[in-house]
């Protein structure tokens, strides 16, 4: 299947009073129309940042190397954009978000990629009707939409999110919404440009795990109605296993296993992930096994594997080099020297 999102050797640095750090390190993924990819990791690993990278949201200073390359559909917008400033245009092979300038971000966000940001309470506007700030994101694309078919669309949108009584809460602010159905207005918000990757940060987040199964189930369905890609960020296994075709398995900026869901969860070959999955609660295993120790701190990465420090299984070797993704099947891979 060919890839709507092609991610190569992507990295990532920013500038800190300690010196440069890379959140984001020589990784490479790839996500297909109507496809699901989980990305897991614990706090810090680098994955928010990775969806900031795809979205042109990075802090002031970010360096940004590497490929990322939205397919297929050509953006007309940017080529005339590229046009005026005398640059190469995008062409038919994508167009690559590695060295947008913001003109052109503002062409593609929304457009071709949206997010649904954690916490909707902060991501809302609170003194903005929720209708309005939907119409805002239609507008930033079609400027020239009358009132009436503005308003249509924002119904759309909320009735696409499965919002009860759309013409209601079209008229409210976000504190007079419930949690499940402020992350709806954010998945409203989402796609109501039509985008073809929807990228969803700890989307269930705060939410009690009934309303986490209603906005898991939204989505599952979104993505196979409208063919989206989705790019789903979480540290909840749990959940992954819900709604991801392939689960990419990040740690301190780095993937460090990929592949299909049903293998990497079933058959985990890094032990980060073994880790992961052992200090998972289930209904069949009552103790839990924590992974001793904490991710490194950016600035003070060890020199070989970043995990090795809280391995059980580490050798000598670990110390000394990084490793390289090796398969261990046709589609899985594994950053382990014991693969």
């Amino acid at each position: 299947m060919p890839s709507l999102l092609e991610i190569r050797e992507l990295t990532v640095e920013l500038p800190t009073a300690a010196g440069w750090v890379r959140p984001v390190a020589e990784v490479s993924l790839r996500i297909a129309a109507g496809e699901s990819l989980g990305l897991v990791g614990e706090s810090g690993s680098g994955k928010t940042i990775t969806a900031l990278t795809l979205m042109g949201l990075l802090p002031a200073g970010a360096r940004v190397s590497g490929e990322a390359k939205l397919a297929a559909k050509e953006i007309q917008e940017i080529n005339e954009i590229r046009e005026r400033e005398n640059r190469e245009e995008s062409g038919s092979a994508g167009t690559s978000l590695v060295g947008l300038s913001e003109r052109e971000w503002r062409e593609v966000r929304g457009r071709e990629i949206a997010m649904i940001f954690q916490e909707p309470m902060t991501a809302l506007n609170p003194v903005m009707r929720v209708g309005e700030q939907i119409e805002e994101a239609i507008r930033a694309h079609e400027r020239a939409l009358d009132a009436s078919e503005a308003r249509r669309r924002v119904l759309e949108a909320l009735r696409l999110a499965a919002v009860p009584e759309p013409e209601v809460r079209a008229d409210q602010f976000p504190h007079q919404l419930s949690g499940g159905l402020r992350q709806r207005t954010m998945i409203a918000m989402a796609v109501a440009g039509g985008p073809r990757l929807l990228i969803a940060d700890e989307p269930t987040t705060a939410l009690d795990v009934t309303v986490q199964k209603q906005i898991l189930d939204l989505l599952d369905r979104l993505r196979r109605e409208l063919q989206l890609a989705l790019l789903f960020i979480t540290h909840d296994l749990g959940v992954v296993a819900q709604v991801a075709d392939r689960v990419a398995v990040m740690y301190a900026g780095r993937i460090v296993e990929e592949g299909p869901a049903p293998e990497v969860l079933g058959a985990p070959r890094h032990p980060y992930t073994q880790g992961l999955l052992a200090a998972s609660p289930t209904l069949e295993r009552g103790k839990l096994t924590p992974i001793p120790g904490s991710m490194p701190q950016l600035t003070a990465l060890p020199p070989g594997c970043a995990f090795e420090p809280r391995c059980a299984k580490r050798v000598a070797e670990c110390v000394r080099t990084v490793p390289q993704l090796r398969p261990t099947s046709s589609e899985h891979a594994a950053r382990c020297i014991l693969v």
